[in-house]
């Protein structure tokens, strides 16, 4: 008869390490996949494939973490020792170890807003290097001619600065990098703007704005790569970004802030009337210094006497009137080549923007040339007028006083034959030959005789 065994004990199972780690791995994936876990940052690690790895702890527990380079390159905030902190992402089962482990995707510090905590982390770091220092904030042109603006040109920022720009200094020159300033990529639109003005070397003044929002639409101001990319610019920045109550990073980083974009265009350029008195101060001060070097010249030559007087008068003259000679040409020189400069300008200014259909803005510029022509040469022709009067009226005064209006009421002036005016018959001998000026002509006679 067949015998019949029987067991009370359960099927024996054995896993192979691998095959558990597997099964724990594919559990812990589908039960914890997007998950938000908090605690305090330890033991913050950087290996040099740019991952971070760090603990987050509580009193008694521990979590190890990890988040990979192509996710800690985009944190806001960087990981940081002792900081409380809340971290967001999917729990792994590192296989090789049998040890589970957090894949971090998004980290925020507990306590603090995450923006504003990561604007004052950076902010220390770049201090720390130096690129805050004051030494190393250039000066701004005091009349640039050429003005690289990087903004958005659908936003209101563009549209103040044109305005105000065009209205202190009608004729700049001024060329738009279009950028995002908002939002996904905004930062790496606005550094390749900067540096297409770094690179390029054509604007005197780079101009950076935006208008105002909240500490999230500011951002791409606070990233560290905006921040290098002004520090890093050939020529002067202006962070003109939100309104006056709002600091970014790059404001720090430029050569000067503006509270506000239109402030900016206000700082940047001199309004075309104090230009234009700085000029009438310059002409002033040189028709004050005409007038006072022709009086000291007059005295001078009362000091040195009558003989001296026409010859001296003549040649100070001939030497004023060669100055203002040369004075004429320059100017009108400049003028020209200003002039010229300008039209050249504004024809290339029509050319790219022709799509634009700007032909109104272009017309207005032209005529206000044109009327800052005419008053130029107006004001030249006026000050070279009253300068050719005055040498005039101290010719007429010095004229009645010349020797030679004597010499035509029938004096003469006689010279022994070493040239030396005579004065006493006795100063010369008979026989002895001399020289007669006359008030037309010289003669050379003989002496016969001298009572």
């Amino acid at each position: 008869m067949e015998q019949i065994e029987f067991s009370f004990e359960p099927a024996r199972r054995v896993f192979g390490v691998a095959e558990l780690n597997a099964a724990i791995h594919g559990l812990l994936e589908r039960e914890f996949q997007d998950i938000w876990v908090g605690g305090e940052i330890s033991g913050v690690r950087l290996a040099a494939s740019g991952h971070y790895y760090f603990t987050l702890k509580e009193k008694d527990a521990q979590l190890r973490c990890v988040c990979f380079r192509s996710i800690a390159r985009y944190l806001r905030f960087k990981p940081q020792d002792g900081v409380a902190a809340v971290a967001r992402g999917r729990i792994d089962v590192y296989e090789v170890r049998g040890e589970y482990q957090l894949l971090v995707e998004t980290l925020e510090p507990q306590g603090h807003g995450a923006l504003q905590f990561a604007f004052e982390q950076l902010k220390k770091k770049l201090a720390a290097e130096g690129l805050f220092e004051a030494a190393r904030k250039r000066p701004l042109p005091r009349f640039p001619g050429r003005i690289g603006i990087v903004t958005s040109p659908s936003g209101a920022a563009i549209h103040d600065l044109l305005q105000i720009l065009g209205r202190r200094f009608p004729g700049l020159h001024i060329r738009i990098y279009p950028a995002q300033v908002q939002g996904e990529g905004a930062a790496g639109e606005i550094c390749r703007a900067i540096e297409y003005f770094s690179q390029s070397g054509w604007p005197d003044v780079v101009i950076v704005a935006r208008g105002g929002g909240s500490l999230e639409d500011l951002w791409a101001f606070n990233e560290e790569a905006v921040a290098r990319a002004i520090a890093a610019c050939s020529v002067p920045v202006v962070s003109a970004v939100g309104h006056e109550t709002d600091v970014t990073i790059a404001d720090f980083a430029a050569d000067l802030r503006a509270p506000t974009p239109s402030a900016a265009a206000e700082l940047v350029v001199a309004s075309r009337q104090e230009v234009l008195g700085r000029i009438e101060d310059a002409v002033t001060g040189l028709r004050q210094a005409l007038r006072y070097r022709l009086a000291e010249a007059g005295r001078q030559l009362h000091a040195r006497g009558i003989d001296r007087a026409s010859g001296l008068f003549q040649r100070r003259v001939g030497r004023w009137l060669q100055r203002i000679d040369e004075l004429d040409y320059t100017l009108r020189t400049s003028l020209r080549g200003s002039l010229e400069e300008r039209r050249a300008r504004a024809r290339e200014v029509e050319a790219r923007l022709s799509a634009l259909d700007l032909r109104l803005r272009f017309a207005r510029t032209r005529r206000r040339l044109e009327m800052a022509e005419a008053a130029a040469w107006q004001s030249a022709t006026a000050c070279m007028a009253r300068a050719r009067v005055r040498l005039q009226t101290l010719a007429a005064q010095l004229d009645p006083l010349s020797p030679l209006r004597v010499l035509e009421r029938g004096y003469a002036i006689a010279r022994d034959e070493a040239g030396r005016i005579l004065k006493d018959a006795t100063e010369v001998a008979p026989e002895s030959g001399i020289q007669v000026r006359l008030a037309r002509g010289r003669i050379k006679a003989r002496v016969t005789e001298a009572e």
